[in-house]
């Protein structure tokens, strides 16, 4: 098939294929008109290279799963260094993980202090001669 059909069958543009091609992801084979030609395990590796991309791997990550269907085998995450690189990408996700749980935990205490901070301001409002609320964002909205 040519570049065109290629990047319709797998979603993506003529542009990016190119692009695949010069980083070596995608094989620049060439049919006696000069034109670029692909087969079926083409589309197999750009399919591969879409789904870790949607996953959050960035293109150099998809170097292995690449080389790995490349030789051959059926799946690209069945060579060793496919697996290292789901290891990795699951270490980074939990850190991740910690990191926004961390960020959670602060933005909760922050809301709790601020709920009780309001309350008190709305108690003390209703004290005859109390402060009335105001919202630091300007104006007054009671």
């Amino acid at each position: 098939m040519r570049i065109g059909e290629l990047a319709a069958r797998a979603g993506t543009t003529t542009r990016t294929l190119r692009y695949y091609e010069a980083r070596g992801l995608l094989p620049a084979r060439r049919g006696n008109n000069g034109y670029r030609t692909y087969d079926e395990d083409d589309l197999k590796l750009l399919r591969q290279i879409r789904t870790l991309q949607d996953f959050g791997f960035d293109l150099e990550e998809t170097r292995p799963f690449v080389e790995c269907l490349r030789a051959g085998h059926p799946e690209g995450d069945s060579c060793p260094a496919s697996l290292a690189v789901y290891r990795r990408k699951l270490g980074e996700l939990d850190a991740l993980i910690g990191e926004l749980q961390a960020v959670r935990a602060q933005v909760g205490q922050q809301l709790e202090r601020a709920e009780r901070a309001r309350a008190e301001l709305a108690a003390d409002a209703e004290v005859p001669g109390g402060p009335e609320p105001v919202c630091e964002l300007g104006g007054d909205h009671r």
